[in-house]
């Protein structure tokens, strides 16, 4: 058996997620496994794979433009294609979380104002019955 190759268990020890996350990635064609009977054995492009798509997730990118990423890269020889795909997805997902971040500011900074507003007007109230 190559040294290479982990269980199951060993991807969700190594990564901190489930059997059940890792039978989802491979039912979306992101990940390949060897299959020996019951027995899924991960090789060292699942496990760079996992790493990239765990990143992907955290960055908010879809699934399938994920499988569409990696899917590009095991065409074999086209890697410049595939980064600059990635580095255009990449771009895109950046300003797409900078828009974010900029109304989520802005929303926050409106309610920090209301809640001033809303303590003035608290403030403002005498007790009835002095």
């Amino acid at each position: 058996m190559d040294h290479e190759l982990m269980t199951i268990r060993q991807m969700c020890d190594a990564f901190d997620v489930t059997p059940r996350t890792l039978r989802f990635y491979e039912a979306k064609e992101l990940l390949t496994p060897i299959r020996q009977g019951q027995k899924r054995l991960y090789t060292r492009r699942d496990r760079g794979r996992l790493k990239l798509i765990l990143r992907g997730k955290r960055f908010g990118f879809a699934l399938e433009e994920m499988r569409q990423l990696l899917n590009m890269y095991d065409r074999g020889g086209q890697n410049a294609e595939q980064l600059k795909s990635t580095i255009a997805a990449a771009h895109e997902r950046l300003s797409q979380m900078e828009r974010q971040r900029d109304e989520l500011t802005e929303a926050i900074d409106e309610l920090r104002a209301q809640l001033g507003q809303g303590a003035e007007l608290l403030a403002a109230f005498k007790p009835a019955a002095e």
